[in-house]
């Protein structure tokens, strides 16, 4: 059995920056289509109602560009065509999503060593696609 598309989830850190060459070492040797995004995520929508965008203005879409060029960087000595996208929403969501609408077989994320209080306020995105995507998952640490 063999990907044919691999969706990996990128934020420009040290996990994110391993499980996309992991990502890429899968594609190449599956000859896979890679596709890398960032998540911008949205304001609840009642921010809007008070002068806030429905974007976090320290995280907005435009820094998550920053990110997949970052990406591209990265990918540049090796010799794995990618597609890089910006999506927006929920990460654990727009990750999963993503990977419905492109059909992936095959969804690669990091897994931050966040602390038990922020696992338990913030859940982890990597448990939350691991729980709620329909093709295998692979988590780098």
């Amino acid at each position: 059995m063999g990907w044919r598309t691999i969706v990996v989830g990128y934020d420009r850190n040290h996990v994110s920056n391993q499980a996309l060459l992991r990502a890429a070492e899968i594609a190449k040797s599956e000859q896979a289509k890679l596709i890398v995004t960032s998540i911008a995520p949205l304001l609840p929508s009642g921010a809007a109602r008070h002068g806030v965008g429905p974007f976090d203005p320290a995280d907005p879409p435009e820094a998550h560009r920053v990110d997949l060029e970052h990406a591209r960087e990265l990918l540049s000595g090796t010799d794995v065509t990618a597609e890089y996208d910006v999506e927006l929403g929920d990460p654990a969501d727009a990750i999963v999503a993503l990977a419905d609408r492109r059909e992936a077989d095959l969804i690669v994320v990091g897994s931050h060593e966040r602390a038990f209080v922020d696992r338990l306020l913030h859940g982890s995105v990597s448990g939350s696609v691991t729980r709620h995507a329909h093709c295998d998952v692979l988590i780098v640490h």
